[in-house]
């Protein structure tokens, strides 16, 4: 798969789902990056931090917008 800006998008995500998921039980930082994260993402832990400042969902709401504009209907004859 080719890297696309929808794809990291989805991927960070992912790894917020995670986040907010264990920070609720009252988990550290810490320990859900080494043992949630780290390994299955194969992230740093400041690229762990990096993720968890970006706000995925708004982003990929403003590319499926972009992307719906873009598109054409086929033509039919």
């Amino acid at each position: 798969m080719a890297y696309t800006r929808k794809n990291i998008l989805k991927r960070i995500l992912r790894v917020q789902e995670i986040y907010l998921s264990n920070k609720d039980r009252g988990l550290s930082n810490k320990y859900i990056f080494e043992n949630y994260i780290k390994d299955q993402y194969a992230v740093s832990i400041g690229t762990f931090y990096k993720y968890l400042s970006i706000n995925a969902r708004k982003e990929l709401k403003e590319i499926n917008q972009s992307s719906e504009k873009c598109k054409i209907e086929p033509e039919y004859y």
